[in-house]
């Protein structure tokens, strides 16, 4: 009887391993597929102004290739800390794009519809470009190291819905200035990758200020760098629904902005849960302390 129940567990996981190994395939072949299609644009319909994204790939791997020579060989943790890197400098970008663009022609121009859809702020392509570049870096680097689950993994479809997105936006110079602003939520990303680094470092005190200090901050950008910011995308695409010329943009726009907001509120859930235990498991140890 034993041997029969590990036999069913050893196939069960031959079977998750065999189906994990199929959709890693799937996405690899995916992921061939749109470099294809970026060189091909790049080399021969001379589309110089996509050479950010293969800039963005190759520094994101340098990065890699740095944390793991000097810090850890962990391949969790370096993708975890080169993640971090992006966020940062997205956010970064952004914050200045946006803070050049209302300087320029002001905030109440800036969200006009011919604005966000036909025009590009200064800077914006190159960003969307370069972040594009780190999405199949980073796709590329969880295939490499199976850092995935699952047979249809949420974080590889998630890349893929973004680089299918994104580079389809770049190819029509179209809507540049929309995806910019759905980028602001990686002000949140910064402090999500921060939470799981000091937790792969050991630090899990939920008592100390700087723990403290990072869900502070944590979940104001969550409320108001990535939920707010997407109900405001989505908003004002659905007001500006009518201005759309007739194509795939405004459906694609619309359930892209859908998923995003679903995904926000699982991460709400994963956050609140995860806040939760942190507090409970502190609240434990101070007991087992006193006594």
């Amino acid at each position: 009887m034993a041997r029969e129940g590990g036999g069913g567990r050893g196939r069960g996981g031959a079977n998750r391993s065999q189906k994990e190994s199929e959709a890693g395939a799937f996405f690899i072949a995916t992921l061939v597929m749109w470099s294809v299609s970026v060189f091909f644009e790049i080399l021969f319909n001379q589309r110089s102004e996509l050479l950010p994204i293969i800039i963005g790939f190759a520094f994101f791997q340098l990065a890699n290739a740095v944390i793991r020579k000097f810090v850890s060989r962990d391949p969790l943790f370096v993708n975890t800390c080169v993640s971090l890197l992006h966020s940062s400098i997205t956010s970064a970008s952004v914050v200045l794009i946006l803070l050049n663009q209302s300087m320029e022609i002001g905030v109440d121009k800036m969200f006009e519809h011919t604005q966000l859809v036909e025009d590009t702020w200064q800077w914006a392509y190159q960003a969307l470009c370069f972040s594009c570049g780190y999405f199949a870096y980073d796709q590329l680097d969880m295939l490499l190291y199976r850092l995935y689950s699952g047979w249809i993994p949420a974080i590889l479809v998630h890349h893929l819905v973004l680089l299918v997105c994104f580079t389809l936006a770049l190819y029509r110079n179209i809507t540049i200035n929309y995806l910019i602003l759905t980028l602001i939520c990686e002000l949140h990303s910064i402090f999500l990758h921060v939470r799981k680094i000091r937790r792969m470092a050991g630090v899990r005190n939920a008592g100390s200020k700087i723990v403290k200090a990072e869900w502070v901050f944590n979940w104001l950008t969550f409320v108001f760098a990535r939920c707010v910011s997407h109900i405001f995308i989505t908003v004002k695409l659905v007001i500006d629904a009518s201005k759309f010329d007739k194509g795939v943009e405004l459906p694609l726009a619309l359930s892209g902005m859908a998923g995003m907001n679903l995904l926000n509120v699982l991460l709400g859930i994963d956050l609140f849960n995860a806040y939760r235990k942190e507090i409970r498991v502190q609240k434990d140890h101070n007991i087992n302390h006193q006594e």
